[in-house]
């Protein structure tokens, strides 16, 4: 493919304007650490909605979506739509508790809640473990939808495309800190969202498609539309629907939905100004992530069935990609390959944007676990304001080229996708329940994360090496009844934190001491939360599908949440 002109002129003039907003940031960002890492606390809830939404719009998002889409249909979506219950709770019962903690990073928690060295110890391993090698595994599959946008975009070779993209990245990142992540963020989804509805539209249009209606009638299209499995088939919705629905969103530990919140969707929260500030932000990004962003992903996956059925013609389509990235992820690049010059610059800073975004805020809270909760917690705690910064920007630096490498040798998004999941299977329950549990003690933590890294390693090598094949499902269910029963037992037998330690914490976080104050209205407000995205997502849906009936009930559905939600809305976030 060549682009023209006008499609490189589009490119090289966002690769400026990011690198100008991450210089533009770092004036005040080099201050001191908290201006890195929180930009100063003073962030409003629409910079940082946009900017948890940017994030998890990963260059390997829409791959990763088409590649569902055209193994296991539309309704094969819910194995993330799930996580949807998983946002709204972490809205209506943690934003707030977040906030109010005024930590500065989530693994700070630990020192707050728990007492002793093990809770020191914990922080120290988590900074460690999450921070850099999780985040580099995280950072790597984003990597990796890089490497095959590079070869179908711009022939590039694999290293070619990590050297371009990975380096104009962390020199932002580097430079502006958080608050150059979200300006950009916000730069960079506007660009994403438009790149991905303007080639969507484009594409169905082609003479190859014939039309939104045309596409829905084509045999293979037809079997992988419904955004809901065949009921009648258990084989089918059991590990598509209900596993998802019934276990899967509160005992999964996952990047960007994690059970009660962490990671970068916490530093968000504590960037805020204030707790209403943190609730508004949390929420905007749980609404947009599953009711806006999901459909011209899966449009485009749709429309690939027709040029593209199968992986043999994506391989006859790129010879010179390696066999071994030849997987149903590529099918949203390749179809991008059919874009007119002007639109595919578009939509190809729309991707960069999206790779850029993900990274950039990657690399800014993986190195603030390793500065606070690692360097200057255990190595140096007298440093100064200046050393602190210093230590983020290399460590940013060496986590992107980890992560550029470990790209090198995996080969598919969902691959990737399945083995963070195990990973994580069993620890949600324990994160939703240790604010208000007190027998959870960092004994707990550790003997949940333990085990459910072993099972997951022990699956993933077992299925290597041939030795089984269990369906995904069955051992996501089997991660998480044994690792759940193992952090229980461990919280029954060992003691809990001091008790000077757990009065300080619900003193700091909780509304009058009070842990359930305000349960009921936060109940209704996950509630009408949950049911209002669901009929907004399926809403869009059956427009796009012209089923008006199921289209007209999914808005009546969709507003009578609406209202709800505003008449509570004082009382469910006071």
């Amino acid at each position: 493919m060549l682009l023209s002109l006008i499609d490189w002129v589009i490119i090289i003039a966002f690769f400026a304007l990011s690198l100008g907003i991450g210089v533009y940031a770092s004036k005040s960002s080099g201050k001191n650490a908290k201006n890195f890492f929180l930009s100063g606390r003073n962030m409003s809830w629409w910079l940082l909605g946009i900017s948890m939404v940017a994030t998890t719009f990963a260059a390997d998002t829409p791959g990763l979506v088409a590649g569902i889409v055209r193994n296991d249909g539309v309704y094969g979506n819910w194995v993330w739509w799930s996580f949807l219950l998983t946002g709204m709770l972490t809205v209506f019962f943690y934003s707030k508790l977040w906030r109010k903690s005024e930590i500065t990073t989530d693994l700070e928690f630990y020192e707050l809640r728990y007492s002793g060295k093990s809770a020191a110890f914990l922080r120290g391993f988590r900074a460690i473990y999450l921070g850099v090698f999780f985040n580099i595994v995280i950072m790597a599959t984003v990597c990796l939808a890089a490497i095959k946008i590079g070869h179908v975009m711009f022939d590039f070779s694999a290293v070619e495309s990590l050297v371009i993209s990975c380096s104009v990245t962390v020199l932002y990142s580097m430079l502006g800190g958080l608050k150059g992540v979200i300006l950009t963020d916000f730069v960079q989804f506007a660009i994403a969202i438009t790149g991905s509805v303007w080639a969507t539209i484009y594409i169905v249009g082609m003479p190859e498609i014939g039309g939104i209606q045309e596409l829905l009638t084509v045999p293979e299209v037809q079997d992988k539309s419904s955004i809901f499995p065949d009921f009648t088939n258990p084989e089918v919705y059991v590990p598509v629907l209900v596993v998802p629905l019934a276990v899967q969103w509160w005992s999964v530990w996952y990047p960007g939905a994690e059970p009660g919140g962490g990671g970068y969707i916490v530093q968000r929260m504590l960037a805020a100004k204030n707790t209403k500030h943190a609730t508004l932000a949390t929420l905007l990004f749980t609404v947009v992530h599953y009711a806006v962003r999901p459909w011209p992903w899966i449009i485009i996956g749709l429309a690939s069935l027709v040029l593209f059925p199968d992986l043999e013609s994506l391989s006859l389509a790129f010879p010179g990609l390696n066999q071994d990235f030849i997987k149903d992820d590529l099918a949203y690049a390749a179809m991008l390959s059919y874009l007119p010059a002007g639109l595919l610059g578009l939509v190809v800073t729309s991707l960069i944007a999206a790779f850029m975004s993900t990274i950039s805020t990657h690399l800014n809270w993986g190195s603030s676990y390793v500065v606070n909760d690692f360097y200057v917690r255990f190595l140096k705690p007298d440093a100064s304001e200046r050393n602190k910064v210093l230590i983020g920007r290399l460590s940013t630096l060496l986590m992107m080229v980890f992560s550029a490498l470990l790209a090198l040798v995996l080969e598919e998004a969902k691959e990737a996708f399945d083995l963070l999941l195990q990973i994580g299977a069993g620890t949600g329950l324990l994160f939703i329940l240790r604010w208000f549990w007190y027998k959870i003690n960092p004994y707990s933590e550790i003997a949940a994360m333990l085990s459910s890294f072993l099972i997951a390693v022990i699956f993933f090598v077992g299925e290597k090496n041939d030795f089984w094949e269990i369906d995904t499902y069955v051992k996501l269910i089997i991660g998480v009844l044994i690792t759940t029963c193992i952090w229980v037992a461990v919280t029954l037998l060992t003691k809990p934190s001091s008790k000077e330690t757990l009065h300080t914490f619900e003193n700091k976080v909780f509304d009058n001491n009070n842990k359930f104050e305000g349960f009921k209205f936060k109940i209704i407000g996950f509630f009408a939360g949950v049911a209002g995205v669901y009929s907004a997502l399926f809403a869009t849906g059956y427009l796009i599908y012209n089923n008006m009936l199921l289209f007209s009930i999914s808005v009546g559905v969709c507003l009578v949440s609406i209202l709800i939600l505003t008449a509570y809305w004082k009382k469910i976030i006071s």
